[in-house]
């Protein structure tokens, strides 16, 4: 156990880290405030400040999902800046891998991804041309394809990180952006709303 010596007060961090922790477990699982100041022993305002601190947007609920993507940890840090809620990215070498698993580990697998992906407002795509399509046939919500090239690829494609997190700022709009850099100047994205059960195909943008 660390120990932080603060004045008079010996404070434990792991104490302090498990309590947050438990907060935002609470509170994700649709706990009120309230309910869990009462709970743990605090005062709600505490709660509302705690989230406050740690807040990185507001606004819909978005997922991005690629393959087979280059530059993994370059994507996954700029959409994990523009808090991206869930993020499945897999490089060609890991696409393979996760094939040779079998029929039955594949088949639960996508599932599994699918029936995750129904929840969210927004699926950023990133994939060849004809998976972009095929997605979009599934999902209800809105899904923003970009093109890594045409079907099928086999070699991992590198995605242009800074034409994504201005496609994410526009997603999530002028406040929501502010929220996450409040001095980064915003590029200029247009787009429009799904509708008529078409996807949006963004090309030449990785």
């Amino acid at each position: 156990m660390e120990l932080i010596r603060i004045g008079s007060k010996v404070v434990s961090r792991e104490k302090l880290m498990d309590l947050v922790g438990e907060i935002l477990k609470k509170r994700s699982g649709g706990a009120t405030q309230a309910e869990i100041a009462s709970e743990v022993g605090v005062e709600r305002s505490f709660v509302s400040h705690l989230e406050s601190l740690g807040e990185v947007r507001r606004g819909k609920r978005i997922a991005l999902v690629g393959f087979p993507v280059k530059n993994k940890r370059e994507v996954k840090k700029v959409v994990k800046e523009c808090g991206v809620d869930f993020i499945y990215l897999l490089s060609e070498k890991e696409r393979l891998s996760f094939v040779e698993k079998g029929g039955t580990f594949v088949f639960n697998e996508v599932l599994d991804v699918l029936a995750e992906l129904q929840g969210f407002d927004t699926v950023i795509f990133l994939a060849s041309d004809r998976r972009v399509e095929s997605l979009e046939k599934i999902l209800n919500g809105e899904v923003i394809g970009i093109s890594l090239g045409k079907s099928p690829l086999k070699t991992d494609k590198k995605v242009d990180v800074e034409e994504l997190r201005g496609l994410l700022e526009n997603i999530i709009g002028i406040e929501g952006s502010k929220r996450i850099e409040k001095n980064r100047k915003r590029k200029s994205w247009v787009f429009k709303k799904k509708s008529s059960g078409k996807s949006k195909v963004i090309r030449g943008r990785v």
